[in-house]
């Protein structure tokens, strides 16, 4: 019998959980500022209860958004669009309390400090931010939170689709993967609650039966055994859901925006910032080095921390953590990803093409492991491997020194 056999568990929630609710709402208000100007500055927070959304923030845009018609339309477009589901995009009230960004933050943000040749940007806040990637998928992304992912996806397109009729948008998947190490051996136990029409509060065995039969086998697939143990709707039933059941807030989701738990987190949540608060920006530049030194073969394991202060451009530290796995010393990797990517927040902005409007997708079933693309063109650009050539270039010349 292995010694060093662990258990590990992610959860993810839906895009119709109350919460994630906010966080696309906030990315959509977002969305809309940067597509009538890029160079827009947002905070957005949303607040969701019965019957209400309330907006509040800090923004400065150099144009006119129809910020109610926005969050209408990202309410229906998730699926709350009727009264006999407990919210109804078309006619819920929208309170918007927006304000100007302080100019204090904004003369750091836009000038930073003067170089030689330019201003550059400076950071829009301090904070530590951390990137993670490791080989137990093909998307370089811990198993447990990519099968969580894909349950509360599947069950978006089975209810979108009428495969199981009379589901709603709000669900939670959970997944408990075994390990041996690194490597996972097989999945322990799979919890899904899904809201649901009426029509199951007394079937809920019959519910357990299809969703398990569409939406569980189906995506765990090859990992699925006879000894899995399921739990469908655990306290019985889940009609009340989405923000008549609980509060919603922007920000409250962090570990399943991210890796899990498996991979640290800085603290900082991501929906409703715009790309000069590294909190968000600084994120997904560390999952695109994380993701590339994978990619190139360096490490099996790679967790990467970028901190920021405010109005500084360049990091104030950087550092390589791959658990043991990697190929040359963490201290030479970190030498070199400062070498080969421009950590500014302005070389972010540029690498990973963050002042287009392609947030929105970005706001529910994780901001990692997505495909390049997959939110429209120039979405998920992190997620690329295009820097592992490079990279495995400079590894050989520093093992040849």
């Amino acid at each position: 019998m292995p010694t060093n056999l662990y258990t590990f568990t992610s959860e993810s929630v839906s895009m119709g959980h109350p919460d994630k609710m906010a966080d696309q709402i906030s990315d959509a208000v977002l969305d809309a500022m940067l597509a009538v100007d890029p160079l827009s500055r947002v905070a957005c927070e949303t607040l969701l209860t019965t019957g209400l959304a309330v907006i509040a923030g800090e923004v400065t845009c150099r144009g006119y958004v129809d910020i109610p018609k926005v969050v209408r339309d990202t309410v229906i477009r998730i699926g709350y669009d009727a009264a006999e589901k407990g919210f109804d995009g078309r006619s819920c009230g929208v309170l918007v309390t927006l304000g100007r960004q302080s100019p204090d933050i904004a003369r750091g943000v836009d000038a930073g400090r003067k170089s030689a040749k330019k201003k550059e940007q400076g950071a829009g806040d301090q904070g530590m931010m951390f990137g993670f990637a490791c080989r137990e998928t093909r998307q370089l992304m811990p198993l447990p939170i990519m099968l969580a992912h894909r349950l509360v996806a599947r069950q978006a397109e089975v209810r979108q689709k009428e495969i199981i009729k009379g589901l709603r948008p709000d669900a939670k998947s959970q997944v408990a993967v075994e390990y041996e190490g690194r490597t996972p051996r097989k999945i322990v136990n799979v919890v899904l609650s899904t809201q649901h029409d009426p029509m199951w509060n007394e079937c809920q065995g019959k519910l357990g039966e299809e969703v398990l039969k569409h939406i569980i086998r189906p995506v765990l697939g090859d990992w699925w055994h006879d000894g899995v143990k399921v739990w469908v709707n655990p306290t019985g039933r889940f009609e009340i859901g989405g923000p008549h059941g609980d509060c919603g807030l922007t920000g409250r989701k962090i570990i399943v925006d991210t890796y899990g738990g498996r991979g640290r987190h800085g603290g900082g949540a991501f929906s409703g910032k715009d790309p000069s608060k590294v909190d968000r920006s600084g994120a997904y530049m560390a999952r695109y080095i994380a993701k590339n030194i994978v990619a190139a073969d360096l490490a099996e394991v790679c967790e990467v921390q970028l901190a920021y202060a405010i109005g500084v451009a360049q990091p104030t530290s950087v550092l390589i953590d791959t658990q043991g796995s990697g190929k040359i010393p963490d201290a030479k990797l970190s030498r070199i990803v400062e070498t080969e990517f421009d950590l500014t927040p302005r070389g972010i902005v540029d690498i990973l093409g963050l002042l287009n409007p392609i947030y929105s997708h970005t706001a529910y079933h994780g901001h990692f492991g997505r495909e390049p693309g997959e939110g429209g063109k120039g979405s998920f650009l992190w997620e690329r491997a295009d820097r592992a050539p490079a990279l495995r270039k400079s590894a050989v010349r520093v093992k040849s020194k």
